[in-house]
């Protein structure tokens, strides 16, 4: 009978921290057959490599061999790793580390975390990788199209301290935003809206309803048709910033998704997203100090 509580600890791979699958409690066939089935983005022969090289583990460290029986409630581990992935030619910057949190200062078109075609190129990975951190940890996310800021926790026995920052609104986040300037659209305003998915999965709308978003807008900056807005978001629905500019008929300048999806083709940097997670200040949850972080990044000049 496996041990939950002896979980197997395998080490970063060039700063990637393995996956773990846990087996259901029924099951049949092989453990190829498993993990070709639940995890069909990876191609079952690809599985039969990272077999046949030792490359998936259970929970006792044992390398798991294709043809190996379905064990049900085991836990397997594998690294992920990919064929084929883009290149992005920009580089984050630590802005503050300790030996609780750390501060990035991501550049645009990099995500945060691993998804669809990036790994290496991601923020969690590279910092991982070039720091020796196996335990870093995102305590929130930013874009992959927006530049700025983002919070990581260093080390798992007080991420939860800090994350409840998060879930209790204790912290302060301000963005920079580049949108065209109307002057029949007063500010500074609230933007008070519902939010859900749209029929386009990785794009987010207006409904009626009871309020879920909430946004503080104020105007920086006009030049021509241009303005430098000051965005403070008291909530966090994802894409919220861009569809709140959005629906005021304001969208962000270089907006790939909003109002319409125009993304560019993969290596074309030539239009980032004009906007930037500015600052974040919070009264740290150990010490008791303030603290406030702000990005060294700029926006595109008003035109």
């Amino acid at each position: 009978m496996h041990n939950p509580r002896h979980a197997l600890v395998l080490p970063m791979r060039d700063g990637v921290s393995p996956s773990c699958v846990v087996l259901p409690s029924q099951g049949q066939g092989s453990m190829l057959d498993f993990l070709a089935q639940r995890l069909p983005a990876v191609p079952r022969g690809e599985w039969l490599q990272r077999m046949e090289a030792g490359d998936v583990v259970d929970e006792r460290g044992e390398p798991v061999l294709p043809q190996r029986r379905f064990e049900p409630g085991i836990r397997l581990y594998y690294y992920r790793h990919l064929q084929a992935e883009p290149h992005i030619p920009f580089e984050e910057t630590v802005l503050y580390q300790d030996e609780h949190l750390l501060v990035a200062d991501k550049p645009h078109f990099m995500p945060v975390t691993p998804t669809g075609r990036y790994l290496q190129h991601t923020l969690l990975v590279r910092l991982k990788r070039r720091l020796g951190l196996p335990e870093l940890s995102p305590l929130h996310r930013i874009d992959r199209d927006t530049a700025g800021l983002v919070l990581f926790s260093v080390q798992r026995r007080t991420r939860g301290t800090y994350q409840a920052l998060f879930r209790d609104r204790q912290i302060s986040k301000h963005y920079d935003a580049v949108a065209p300037w109307h002057a029949d659209v007063p500010f500074p305003r609230e933007h008070i809206s519902r939010m859900e998915e749209s029929p386009q999965f990785f794009r987010m709308h207006e409904v009626a309803g009871a309020p879920n978003s909430h946004t503080h807008m104020e105007v920086q900056a006009v030049a021509g048709g241009w303005a430098l807005y000051r965005l403070s978001p008291i909530t966090g629905k994802r894409h919220q910033l861009r569809v709140h500019m959005a629906a005021l008929g304001l969208p962000l300048r270089n907006d790939p998704f909003y109002p319409l999806v125009n993304d560019p083709p993969e290596g074309d940097f030539s239009r980032p997203l004009q906007l930037l997670a500015r600052s974040l200040a919070f009264v740290d949850p150990l010490t008791g100090a303030p603290r406030r972080f702000e990005s060294a990044r700029t926006l595109l000049p008003l035109e």
